[in-house]
């Protein structure tokens, strides 16, 4: 019998253990290793077979979750990706989506959900916890692309002079699209609106 291959990447070691010692109990699964965040992901996809899912959360340090999906995407890696998380924020659904990501379950998720989910996405299923489907379909983001990307910078303490450089703007430019968003946040200033979009899962 064929096991399903999985690589865990989550970064706190007592769950990141804990999720893999789950996974181990089943006969036709085989953890195949076990990441801290994305980026020792991508190191060890480099120098191994790719596994059936990649099963990762989404925030972490050095590379996220959705980092990591943008990775898996661009290097043509034949792995499935599942997104854990604790924070249901319907941003992070619509963007792991687009990513690919075939499926995204909440880790207050039961073990039975969790196997569930891996066993239907390694069968060409894709799983949305329900609750986060549904918050999905009523949420959309009102910022554009160079208005996120502006007020993610902004949030990391990025000045305005900065901002433009990295994004190859004008500081005039940035100073519209950063207005913009707290406009349509209703925020009171950039970091107010910065807070709103990442708690949205926007940024």
């Amino acid at each position: 019998m064929k096991k399903i291959t999985i690589l865990v990447v989550e970064d706190q070691s007592l769950i990141r253990d804990a999720i893999a010692s789950l996974l181990e109990l089943e006969d036709d699964i085989d953890v195949v290793g076990k990441c801290r965040n994305g980026q020792e992901a991508c190191d060890f996809l480099a120098t191994n077979t790719a596994p059936d899912i990649v099963l990762s959360d989404i925030e972490m340090p050095i590379m996220s979750g959705l980092e990591l999906g943008v990775a898996l995407h661009e290097r043509h890696y034949t792995s499935k990706l599942i997104i854990m998380t604790t924070f249901a924020k319907t941003g992070y659904v619509k963007r792991a989506i687009s990513l690919g990501a075939q499926g995204f379950v909440l880790k207050e998720a039961d073990s039975d959900y969790l196997l569930n989910a891996i066993y239907k996405v390694h069968a060409g299923e894709r799983i949305i916890a329900p609750e986060l489907a549904l918050m999905a379909l009523d949420d959309n983001n009102p910022l554009t692309d160079k208005e996120c990307a502006a007020l993610k910078l902004a949030s990391d303490g990025v000045k305005t002079h900065d901002i433009a450089t990295a994004l190859f703007l004008s500081e005039g430019t940035v100073r519209n699209y950063l207005s913009e968003a707290i406009s349509k946040l209703d925020a009171t200033n950039r970091v107010d609106a910065a807070r709103i979009a990442l708690q949205k899962g926007w940024l």
